[in-house]
């Protein structure tokens, strides 16, 4: 037997150190100890996983506050061989900082990610009435341009960032609690190269990419049937157009439950039976634990018996 150890595994997140997309890899237990590679998009953390420089990649999917992640859905939708294998949620806390010495009455320029900046508008609104917004890379980039490129001086008064970011930089805390919304999470995956299946939990999620047959009267609640009528509920629906031509949409689904589910399974049968296509993005434990309600009827059980019970009128054993 050799005892070459194996090589560490790698991650890649978008990083610098410091961002939310790094909080929710470090709730990843088998990513403790191995090779975390920050990367300057979501693009550049996926072509890494396509390209095996990374076996995995952490991306941000959804906002409760501002819906999907329209650039992580589609490129989920288009570059084949893609399972998510992991979810993972991540409360979204803003604090407003400065280079030390800074008054908070000095503020003029305000760099922050543009979406930092949408969730926190009303405090600056509010405390900073005439603040201008630099546009920032990322929320941990923010805190960055406020010592310029070269780690000199900036046009950057103050930034918005993630709690927590003066352990990375030189910066003191001006105010806390920026969010308008306290309760806003973001929810991320981890992406892997097309891996079996994993056993169901118990408390898993199953996402999809679909498009429609054709644009009728109907055909999304067609859709919809093959999930209703199994007794599968629906966590998230949401439309992308496919690019092709006006008025043409792919459809993202999260479904509770997971595809080895007798339920699950039978409906995702359906889906494909209607569908001209279908990317099965994978079935993956749920992060809040939550397992799925459902009745009696549509017990796994249910669905063996109702088999068995086709089989034996076919066989003619049925009594």
């Amino acid at each position: 037997m050799s005892d070459t150890p194996n090589p560490p595994r790698r991650y890649s997140y978008l990083g610098p150190a410091g961002t939310f997309t790094e909080a929710a890899l470090r709730q990843v237990p088998e990513a403790a100890g191995q090779e975390w590679r920050p990367v300057a998009n979501l693009g550049e953390a996926l072509n890494d996983v396509v390209t095996g420089v990374s076996d995995a990649a952490m991306i941000a999917i959804e906002n409760s506050i501002d819906g999907g992640v329209a650039v992580a859905q589609d490129a989920l939708a288009t570059i084949p061989n893609l399972r998510i294998i992991g979810e993972y949620l991540v409360p979204v806390r803003f604090v407003l900082v400065a280079r030390p010495g800074t008054r908070l009455d000095e503020v003029e320029v305000v760099a922050a990610h543009p979406v930092a900046y949408g969730q926190c508008r009303a405090w600056l609104d509010d405390r900073l009435p005439e603040h201008r917004h630099l546009p920032a890379t990322s929320n941990v980039q923010a805190a960055a341009d406020l010592f310029g490129e070269d780690g000199g001086g900036s046009a950057v008064d103050a930034a918005i960032a993630p709690p927590g970011i003066e352990e990375y930089y030189d910066v003191e805390v001006l105010a806390e609690g920026l969010a308008e919304n306290p309760d806003a999470v973001t929810r991320f995956v981890l992406v892997s190269r097309n891996p079996p299946v994993g056993t169901p939990s118990g408390a898993d999620k199953t996402s999809l990419i679909v498009e429609l047959p054709d644009d009728r009267a109907g055909a999304l609640l067609d859709l919809l049937e093959q999930f209703s009528t199994r007794g599968v509920n629906l966590t998230l629906l949401a439309s992308r157009p496919i690019g092709d031509r006006m008025g043409r949409y792919r459809f993202v689904i999260d479904a509770e439950g997971h595809v080895l589910d007798e339920r699950v399974a039978d409906a995702l049968l359906g889906v494909k039976r209607y569908s001209p296509k279908v990317v099965f993005l994978g079935s993956y434990p749920r992060a809040d634990r939550v397992a799925a309600t459902t009745h009696d009827v549509h017990d796994d059980n249910r669905f063996r018996d109702a088999r068995d019970w086709l089989r034996e009128v076919i066989s003619g054993a049925e009594a």
